[in-house]
């Protein structure tokens, strides 16, 4: 379950932000999750439960925004969102495309409660 190893990562970032701006608590943490990033929803929000306890983030809620998979074609330079197992140029069919968007996990934003 590399999530544990994921969220114990996100925690030290929230940890070192919070205390940058000399926070009390983080109220929530926002992060976007690509549909191909490789990492499980459910079992993000399960490591972060066990992983807050004894942190400024301990009360803290995660919010967990899916991003869309979003491909730039070669051919006709068209940039739409495509299905997650299906990355092929919607406007011509090209299959050589370029993924933009939708492998990745971003960090979006810290509510801090100071």
């Amino acid at each position: 379950m590399h999530e544990l190893s994921l969220c114990d990562d996100l925690l030290s970032q929230v940890v070192a932000i919070a205390t940058q701006h000399q926070a009390e608590s983080v109220e929530s943490i926002t992060v976007n999750l690509g549909k191909l990033s490789g990492i499980e929803s459910s079992l993000l929000d399960t490591a972060f439960n066990l992983l807050k306890a004894g942190t400024v983030a301990e009360h803290a809620e995660l919010i967990i925004q899916q991003s869309p998979v979003i491909v730039s074609c070669t051919q006709c330079n068209t940039q739409a969102e495509v299905a997650a197992n299906r990355l092929l140029c919607p406007t011509c069919g090209n299959t050589d495309t370029v993924l933009i968007s939708g492998d990745e996990m971003i960090l979006a934003s810290v509510a801090l409660f100071t």
